[in-house]
């Protein structure tokens, strides 16, 4: 099994996640992949790596933080603590320069019970796949174990809170940009990683401002709240009649919204939105970089503005890659992860949440006709749970259920199916202009798959 096979088997599309205390998130695990990532960073001319570190709100993040840096200081590694802090913020954080490299600790949308671990570079990207591919070959290299710094060369540890300012101001700047706001907002944190600094960036919204998913417990993140459970911000600005909804994932690195109707707003919309609007000030390079999943409406409302769509695997890493090789600033994913490159270097739901608000304004956009204006093709998304995904995705009677599919279709739909990065699971998605003609094919494909399985 050469590297990058082999990587799928620890690292996903978002780094290594799994169950916390079991499989690949027990304490040991974390303690060597701490251990493997300086080994890494050190045969790569970083020796002594300065390496910044945080973690989302589960009850397990702290016991594997201090795994995570106990391998990382046992490898010599000098660690800065950002304690519960979003995903996004050590990306900026590690732009400002001084570091060496970033871990996160955080499983993003997932259940309370899963955690896991990613890895930043100096720059603020996630790691490419071949750099993974080595972290995860040095876990069985013998010189992992032999790698025992002693007195003085072991790491130490120190508290950075003072670095997590440098995020918090840098979005409000944003919002200072975007102008007076005077209408009623829902801010939505999902008892995750933004749920302490929520206040701090909308504090000078000017209008009525309301927030739920704010009060973590460990074991509440993205319980009913998030961008997991649009429902519950629905029914927030609802209640509070407020003109728009913002929601969070558990790390922050996504964000969906509503409209004052409680429709959903999500990453397709907001791209065709932000798109316009850097495409006017020339700020949009070459296009736009979106994922397999946004939807065909996506392509033909860029086109009419006269802006390019380019495709890429799921996976906002994937998104990146693709835009620096085209030249676009501008990418993400119907799911809600954006990157704008001028301002990120990684998924940042609260500045892609912002740069959406001030688009509208700099646009003259009515939120609440957005739904309206963006005609999608029916799509329809299935979920199968499989643990062996790779003898399904192999099985030749899928890829002629597929070719049927296809055929079937006659080239007014597209047909979609692959494994999911993070969870056991296969994701068919099937879309047409055709509702009825979707749902056959969806079914006949899923029926297929559950055969394959028996």
């Amino acid at each position: 099994m050469t590297a990058p096979e082999k990587i799928r088997c620890m690292f996903g599309t978002d780094g290594v996640r799994d169950v916390a205390n079991r499989g690949l998130m027990t304490p040991e695990a974390a303690l060597s992949f701490g251990r493997a990532f300086v080994l890494f960073l050190t045969e790569r001319g970083i020796p002594r790596p300065r390496v910044a570190v945080c973690r989302d709100t589960r009850r397990s993040g702290a016991m594997l933080e201090n795994a995570l840096c106990s391998g990382m200081m046992s490898a010599g590694a000098e660690i800065y603590l950002l304690g519960i802090f979003p995903t996004p913020g050590i990306s900026c954080v590690l732009r400002q320069g001084g570091l060496d490299a970033g871990a996160v600790i955080s499983a993003s949308h997932n259940p309370a019970e899963y955690n896991g671990i990613k890895f930043f570079s100096s720059q603020g990207y996630k790691l490419k796949d071949e750099d993974e591919a080595a972290i995860e070959s040095y876990l069985g290299d013998d010189l992992l174990q032999d790698w025992r710094p002693t007195g003085a060369s072991i790491g130490g540890l120190r508290n950075a809170d003072g670095r997590r300012s440098v995020y918090v101001e840098w979005l409000r700047e944003i919002l200072a940009s975007i102008g007076d706001f005077d209408w009623p907002l829902v801010v939505d944190a999902a008892n995750g990683a933004a749920s302490g600094i929520v206040r701090d960036v909308f504090g000078e919204w000017s209008g009525p401002i309301s927030y739920c998913g704010v009060n973590p417990d460990g074991i509440n993140i993205n319980d009913g709240v998030g961008v997991m459970h649009m429902g519950h911000l629905a029914s927030e600005v609802a209640k509070s009649s407020s003109r728009l909804g913002m929601a969070f994932d558990g790390d922050t690195d996504r964000v969906l919204m509503c409209d004052s109707s409680g429709r959903l707003i999500d990453g397709d919309i907001m791209l065709w939105v932000i798109a316009r609007s850097l495409g006017a000030r020339g700020e949009l390079g070459s296009g736009l970089v979106a994922t397999v999943m946004s939807n065909m409406a996506l392509e033909e409302k860029l086109s009419e503005a006269g802006i390019k769509l380019f495709r890429c695997p799921v996976g906002d890493r994937y998104v990146l890659e693709n835009m620096l090789d085209r030249g676009a600033l501008l990418g993400g994913e119907q799911s809600g992860h954006v990157i704008i490159l001028d301002h990120v270097a990684t998924g940042d739901g609260i500045c892609t949440g912002l740069m959406f608000l001030k688009a509208c304004a700099e646009l003259g956009e009515d939120m609440d006709t957005l739904v309206d204006r963006f005609p999608r093709y029916p799509q329809i998304l299935e979920n199968l749970k499989i643990s062996d995904r790779e003898t399904v995705m192999k099985s030749p009677l899928l890829a002629e259920a597929t070719r049927k599919a296809e055929e079937r279709l006659g080239g007014r739909g597209r047909v979609l199916l692959r494994p999911s990065g993070t969870e056991p699971l296969i994701r068919i998605l099937v879309e047409s202009q055709d509702l009825e003609l979707t749902r056959e094919v969806c079914y006949n494909l899923k029926d297929a798959v559950i055969k394959i399985i028996g």
